[in-house]
């Protein structure tokens, strides 16, 4: 545990999705790609090609999500990483040995191929091997980009062998991160509904364009038929493409 190997360093700006994954997305994305542009169109070859091209697009969104969605929960382990270092500092411990009183804790929680325990082990090592604590957390805050993380680095290499309030910092550090993360779970409690509405009102005009056009007798022929029709269809279409983007921008949350 003590030997730091650079090989177990993780980079937290790489997907960790696997074939399986990619698959997965690549299908969804094929099939949503498919309808969406038949239902404008109604060409099977072009429907085709874009829900291709979509297919390899969502792989590339899919595997975005799931690195946020790991850096999540990275942040969520730092901030109980930095609970159980401040425990261990109130009670005295240096902060080598905070660290390893909180690496102790946290095996209890988490899976010890978790993140956060491979930081620690990875920190700890650096510091076995005549790395200063603060290099360990600068490479941590770089590899992981959490604004938190960073501030801490930095807090602490300011400080390192020239503050005995170390413990203070780790405490205020967390009660801040504890701050963000209480205002941030309620903007995202507030945006649920909103997300819910965004998604019935980008795919409602979908369905309703599906209906009329599969039992309107004909009430949406010239759509398909003509250019003028043709023109709308592909004014509808860049509408559609453009709301789906604004609103997965305007609803994302930056860590």
């Amino acid at each position: 545990m003590n030997k730091f190997k650079d090989t177990k360093t993780p980079d937290y700006k790489k997907s960790q999705s696997t074939i399986v994954d990619h698959i997965m997305a690549f299908t969804s994305g094929l099939v949503i790609g498919f309808l969406v542009v038949f239902i404008f169109y109604r060409l099977l070859l072009i429907s085709i090609i874009a829900g291709i091209v979509f297919g390899v697009v969502n792989i590339l969104l899919s595997a975005q999500k799931a690195s946020k969605n790991r850096l999540i929960k990275l942040r969520m382990q730092f901030f109980d990483l930095l609970e159980a270092m401040s425990v261990a500092m109130r009670a005295g411990s240096p902060i080598l040995r905070s660290l390893q009183s909180a690496r102790e804790d946290l095996i209890l929680i988490y899976p010890a191929d978790s993140d956060i325990i491979t930081e620690l082990d990875i920190i700890i090592g650096k510091f076995n091997n005549a790395v200063p604590l603060s290099e360990a957390f600068s490479d941590f805050a770089k590899r992981s980009g959490l604004a938190d993380i960073t501030s801490f680095a930095s807090i602490y290499k300011a400080i390192e062998g020239k503050s005995s309030r170390a413990d203070e910092i780790v405490k205020d550090t967390q009660q801040i991160i504890s701050d963000k993360m209480e205002i941030e779970m309620e903007i995202d409690t507030m945006m649920t509904a909103a997300k819910s509405e965004v998604n019935i009102m980008l795919f409602m005009p979908l369905f309703i364009l599906g209906v009329i056009g599969y039992a309107g007798a004909g009430f949406m022929d010239a759509i398909y038929t003509t250019s003028v029709g043709r023109l709308v269809s592909s004014i509808g279409i860049m509408v559609f493409i453009l709301s789906f983007m604004l609103a997965r921008k305007f609803s994302s949350v930056k860590l």
